[in-house]
């Protein structure tokens, strides 16, 4: 399972959006591979237009949930302290889907390069898709 970040939402929805991102996102639903959490569907959904968002919420009622409990918001806490000591300045938005997808062990799909960093420190496990956005299980 993967976690799709906001960012990667934003290209798959964008009319003119990066083709190799729309194709991994594809790739990642086709396979039955692509999860939602509740900071991504926040942040996405607050930034959609009106219009754009009985959309948009038909394709994530489709995509598995990925739950948390309230010890997360600690766990995102201590990751955010650990990345603020070594000098980087992450949104809590992106340190609180990297700790989900860490504390559950799955990896996180996301044209942010704020995930790079959070994978170098904290150890979140990002997603690389396959060839021609085929979904890539060891990626």
């Amino acid at each position: 399972m993967v976690i799709i970040d906001t960012s990667a939402w934003v290209e798959f929805f964008r009319r003119d959006g990066d083709l190799h991102v729309k194709m991994a996102v594809k790739g990642l639903l086709d396979e039955y591979e692509g999860a939602l959490c509740g900071p991504v569907e926040m942040e996405f959904l607050g930034g959609a237009r009106e219009n754009e968002m009985p959309r948009i919420k038909k394709w994530f009622d489709l995509i598995p949930y990925v739950r948390n409990d309230l010890k997360i918001w600690r766990e995102a806490a201590g990751n955010f302290a650990k990345l603020k000591a070594k000098g980087f300045t992450v949104p809590w938005n992106d340190i609180l889907i990297g700790t989900i997808a860490k504390n559950q062990l799955i990896r996180v799909y996301a044209k942010d390069k704020h995930f790079v960093v959070m994978a170098e420190v904290l150890g979140v496990m990002l997603y690389q898709p396959g060839y021609n956005g085929m979904y890539n299980p060891e990626g």
